[in-house]
């Protein structure tokens, strides 16, 4: 896209009795106009054409009105705030801290078994700070983690009972009960079965809204995302980089998870950060855990802190995990962090971390796991939007390793693709920022 626009003088028709025709006079005029024309055209000074977003431009947002079938009306009005910077080839087209609004356009709870729950949510105005309101064109085309599907128009359509595990498993439940009453008496307390149908979204829900028409903006803006990282920090990790793993192993020894990300904190800042951001962290597992896990297979619905599957570097399991749900086991985001014995200048401590982005169960045989969406790159993004939206993060950066990877396979078989960048993440020291929505 082009960066400037040219200024073009205007044609004047020749007129003998404009100037005196003297040689001095002539030489006076060049000597004056010139310069200024000079001045005119200068690309130093140019300024940046109004960009235009094409069609089918994807805005990442965070859902700011929780929405429940149960519970809204049809002409509520949402706002949802922009998850993601939109940028193009000549700079930042939305920067960060951009909102739009719009209303619920059609919100239906189901009255029988055999209906679905749907909830449109429309949005229809883009609100750029310091820059105006811009009239919108577009849909939702995704609601990350989610269980429920989404028409053309955007409409989440809602699970049936008899499409949940629980609906296979009812007659047992129900012969299980009958046996024992105190067994009765955890399935109703655990609602082990007891699935919920409706289509409800909390605040912090992460939506995809993609553009139907092109979107005119008035001009490219200054990015309101993270600072670039010290020079002596990214030299630190640049040389640490250059012996560091690039892949997590199995316990097995297999090629797990690319190495993706970079944190620079201590432990509690890490894991304050990642709160802050809505992230949360998994269980240990044990008989509890087990459980709850299997309440949410049974049930279709999300468990915030479902554990992970132990994964290596340095020849050790990951120090710290996260992961963000919203109402299914079978998705989430999660990432891993190993401690490495580097540290940063300031004497905080240097970590490794792999992203990756659960999108479904994968059955093949011998091994039933999580499916992996192939773009870590995007499940980067994802880490390093969300820690920003928390407002723990001072600065950071892409850095480019030495023999980067390219594509690869998980250690359960799955394809993986990325630019073989990681993102370096400076956290604040200290850091106490509350939850931006």
């Amino acid at each position: 896209m082009a960066t400037g626009i040219s200024l073009r003088g205007r044609a004047r028709k020749p007129g003998a009795d404009l100037f005196p025709r003297t040689e001095a006079m002539v030489l006076l005029t060049m000597t004056v106009l010139l310069p200024l024309a000079g001045a005119m055209v200068n690309p130093a000074t140019a300024m940046p054409e109004a960009p235009t977003l094409p069609a089918d431009t994807v805005l990442y947002l965070h859902l700011q009105t929780a929405v429940s079938t149960k519970t809204s009306k049809e002409g509520q009005a949402i706002t949802a705030a922009l998850a993601r910077e939109i940028q193009t080839d000549g700079g930042v087209a939305i920067p960060y801290g951009s909102t739009l609004s719009g209303n619920i356009a059609k919100c239906s709870q189901p009255v029988t078994s055999d209906q679905r729950a749907q909830l449109l949510l429309t949005f229809k105005s883009l609100t750029i700070p310091d820059e105006g309101n811009f009239n919108v064109k577009g849909r939702l085309t995704a609601v990350s983690n989610a269980r429920e599907t989404l028409l053309a128009d955007g409409t989440i359509v809602g699970v049936l009972q008899s499409e949940t595990p629980a609906s296979l498993l009812s007659g047992v439940l129900q012969k299980l009960g009958q046996m024992d009453s105190s067994v009765n008496d955890q399935i109703q307390k655990q609602r082990i079965g007891q699935v919920n149908t409706a289509v409800e979204l909390p605040a912090g829900a992460d939506l995809l809204f993609t553009l139907d028409q092109p979107l005119a903006l008035k001009r490219l803006v200054a990015s309101n995302g993270p600072h670039d990282v010290p020079a002596a920090l990214r030299k630190t990790v640049a040389e640490l980089l250059a012996d560091a793993p690039k892949r997590a192993e199995s316990k097995d020894n297999r090629p797990g998870d690319p190495i993706n990300l970079v944190f620079v904190g201590t432990a509690p800042e890490i894991q304050q950060a990642f709160r802050q951001a809505g992230w949360d962290e998994p269980k240990k597992k044990n008989q509890q855990s087990i459980f709850k896990t299997t309440i949410a297979v049974i049930n279709d619905e999300g468990y915030n802190a479902a554990p992970v599957s132990d994964l290596f570097v340095f020849g050790r399991k990951e120090d710290l995990a996260f992961e963000k749900t919203l109402n299914t086991f079978n998705k989430r985001h999660h990432l891993r962090l190993w401690k490495t014995q580097v540290t940063a200048p300031d004497g905080r401590p240097i970590w490794l971390a792999a992203a990756t982005h659960d999108v479904g169960i994968d059955v093949h045989p011998g091994v039933v796991s999580h499916a992996t969406d192939p773009d870590l790159d995007d499940e980067r993004a994802q880490v390093q939007w969300d820690l920003f939206a928390g407002g723990t993060v001072q600065a950071g950066e892409l850095i480019a390793p030495p023999n980067p990877l390219s594509t690869g396979q998980t250690a359960t078989g799955g394809a993986w693709h990325t630019d073989g960048k990681l993102f370096l993440i400076d956290l604040k020291a200290g850091s106490n920022s509350n939850l931006p929505f």
